[in-house]
C-alpha cells in the first residue's frame, strides 16, 4: 500500500465529518427560520455554532435552493442595520390532511404556516378500507383543483385519532383503515406520489402547542384535548412522547368507576365514560328528560338537538344546570390528570378541544382537583391554561412534525 493511498482513503472519513457538520447547521438553520421566523446572520450564526462567513454560505446555499430569502433589514437601530432572512412563502408547502370524528380536511401550508388552500368536506373518519381510498381520491381531486403544481409539494401530513403504531404506521382502533400487507404511509406515498407521515391527532395537538400556543418555550408540556374522547398529548424535554409503540397518553382509558358505564374500548368506567364531550352530553339529555331545571329544557322534546355547544352556551349565560356539569366534568378531568402530573411533573397543562370553549368553567374545576389530589411539590409551579391557538394547534402540530422530519432528513 503506497502513502498516497493511505492518505486517500484517510480523507475520506474526513470528508464525510465534514460534509456532516455542514448538514447539521443546515438543519439548525431551517430549523430555527421555521420556529422563529426571519432572522439575522449573526443570530443564525449562534444557531449554528459557526462563524458569520460560514453561515453566510450556507445562507446562500438555502437561498440557491430556494428556501431562503432576504427579508429587508432590521429596523429601529442605530448606526449600519443587518440584513433579515427567511423561510420563503412560496414553494416548499406540505399537504396537512385531518380526518376526524366531525368531518375530513385538508390544508396546503407554505413555510411561513401560512394557509394557501383549503376544502372541507362533510366526512367523518370511517373504520373501512375504502375510506383510505376516499382520502387518497380527496388529495388528488383537491390538488387538481388548486392553483399549487403537485411539483411544489414536499409532503403529506395526516393526523387522524386512534392508537397509531409509531413503528409500523398502522391505527389499531381504526383498524379496517390499515392495507392488508403493507403501513398506511406507504399505501398512500403509492397512490399519491409524496412522502407521508402519519402522527396520533392528540399528539399533533401537544407539538402544535409546544412549537407555537402555550407550551412554546417549555420543555414538558401535557396538552389535554377534550373532544368525543380524552387525549393526553405529553411532552417531555421539548419533544412528542410516544412511548415503546406510540401509544403514550391513552388518559381516557384510565379506570375511574369500576361500576360505571361501559367503555367504547371494551372496559368498564373508563376516564372517557365521564369526561368526555359525548358522555357530557349523554347525561345532559338524560337529566332534560328527567326534568331538570335548565334552559335546556326547552329541548325537552327533542333530547338529541342538544349539542356540547349549546351547553359551553347556556353556562356562559349563567345556567346553573350547565355550569354544574362543566364543573363536575372538570372536577373528573383533573382527577385524572393528577396521576399524570405526579408521573411527568409538567409545567403547563393546556386545555385543547371543544370542551376549551368552556374557558374557566372547565379550568377552575380542574385546578381544583389538581390541588386536592396532587402533592404540593407537583402543583407550585404548575399552570393550567386554556389553549390560546383558536383551533389550530392540530394543523400547526402536524405541519412541524412533517417539516421537522424533512429537516431530519436534510
Amino acid at each position: 500500500m503506497t502513502l498516497m493511498t493511505t492518505i486517500e482513503e484517510e480523507s475520506v472519513p474526513k470528508k464525510s465529518v465534514v460534509i456532516h457538520k455542514k448538514n447539521l447547521r443546515l438543519k439548525s438553520v431551517l430549523s430555527y427560520l421555521y420556529q422563529e421566523g426571519a432572522c439575522t446572520l449573526a443570530q443564525l450564526a449562534d444557531v449554528a455554532h459557526t462563524s458569520i462567513p460560514s453561515v453566510t454560505g450556507l445562507v446562500e446555499q438555502l437561498m440557491e435552493e430556494g428556501w431562503v430569502s432576504s427579508n429587508g433589514i432590521v429596523t429601529g437601530n442605530n448606526g449600519r442595520r443587518p440584513a433579515l432572512f427567511g423561510l420563503r412563502p412560496d414553494g416548499h408547502y406540505v399537504i396537512v390532511l385531518d380526518s376526524n370524528t366531525h368531518d375530513t380536511r385538508l390544508l396546503i401550508v407554505n413555510p411561513l404556516r401560512q394557509i394557501v388552500f383549503q376544502r372541507t368536506v362533510n366526512r367523518r373518519l370511517e373504520d373501512t378500507a375504502e375510506f383510505l381510498d376516499f382520502l387518497a381520491q380527496f388529495v388528488t381531486e383537491t390538488l387538481a383543483g388548486s392553483v399549487i403544481p403537485k411539483t411544489a409539494i414536499l409532503a403529506m401530513g395526516l393526523a387522524i385519532p386512534g392508537l397509531i403504531d409509531a413503528r409500523r404506521d398502522l391505527n389499531l382502533t381504526y383498524s379496517s383503515l390499515n392495507p392488508t400487507s403493507q403501513s398506511i404511509t406507504a399505501w398512500l406515498e403509492e397512490r399519491l406520489d409524496l412522502p407521508v407521515y402519519l402522527i396520533n391527532d392528540t399528539k399533533a395537538t401537544a407539538l402544535g402547542e409546544n412549537r407555537f400556543g402555550g407550551g412554546l418555550g417549555k420543555k414538558h408540556v401535557l396538552s389535554i384535548n377534550i373532544d368525543w374522547g380524552v387525549g393526553l398529548g405529553i411532552i417531555l424535554d421539548g419533544k412528542v412522547f410516544q412511548g415503546a409503540s406510540g401509544y403514550a397518553g391513552e388518559l381516557g382509558h384510565i379506570q375511574v368507576d369500576p361500576d360505571g358505564e361501559l367503555c367504547y374500548c371494551g372496559k368498564v368506567g373508563c376516564l372517557d365514560t365521564i369526561t368526555s364531550a359525548s358522555s357530557l352530553v349523554r347525561r345532559v339529555q338524560r337529566a332534560v328528560l328527567d326534568g331538570c331545571v335548565s334552559q335546556l329544557a326547552a329541548q325537552q322534546n327533542d333530547v338529541s338537538q342538544i349539542t356540547i355547544h349549546h351547553v359551553i352556551e347556556a353556562a356562559h349565560q349563567g345556567d346553573a344546570f350547565a355550569i354544574d356539569q362543566l364543573h363536575e366534568t372538570g372536577y373528573q378531568l383533573g382527577k385524572g390528570l393528577s396521576i399524570a402530573i405526579n408521573l411527568f411533573n409538567p409545567e403547563v397543562i393546556i386545555v385543547d378541544g371543544v370542551l376549551a370553549q368552556a374557558a374557566v368553567f372547565i379550568t377552575n374545576p380542574i385546578e381544583q382537583a389538581i390541588n386536592k389530589h396532587c402533592l404540593s411539590g407537583f402543583r407550585n409551579d404548575l399552570t393550567v391554561e386554556v389553549t390560546k391557538l383558536n383551533g389550530a394547534a392540530k394543523w400547526l402540530g402536524t405541519h412541524a412534525y412533517v417539516m421537522e422530519n424533512l429537516f431530519a432528513d436534510f
